[in-house]
């Protein structure tokens, strides 16, 4: 506590330079960590939901997740793929 009352009278905190843009708390890139976390907060409540309340075994919701990623990864390439061809051509 002592420090901290220390760095204010003295003014300590003059000396120390500001965070980047880029890491600010409004960022794009704080943001999509934001969103990233977010997400794996959503997949951990899903899993839960499987194992516990539909019991379901812990390799069913891996393989759900597994699955879920693989298709979805499957139709933003196809979908992707449809949109560049339409603009190239």
């Amino acid at each position: 506590k002592t420090d901290f009352i220390n760095f204010i009278n003295d003014q300590e905190w003059k000396s120390i330079e500001p965070v980047s843009s880029w890491f600010g708390p409004s960022s794009f890139l704080m943001s999509s960590m934001s969103a990233l976390f977010q997400l794996s907060m959503w997949i951990r409540h899903g899993h839960g939901y499987l194992t516990e309340n539909l019991g379901i075994p812990v390799w069913g919701s891996y393989a759900i997740f597994g699955l879920a990623t693989l298709f979805s990864g499957l139709i933003l390439g196809l979908v992707s793929e449809a949109f560049l061809a339409q603009v190239v051509s």
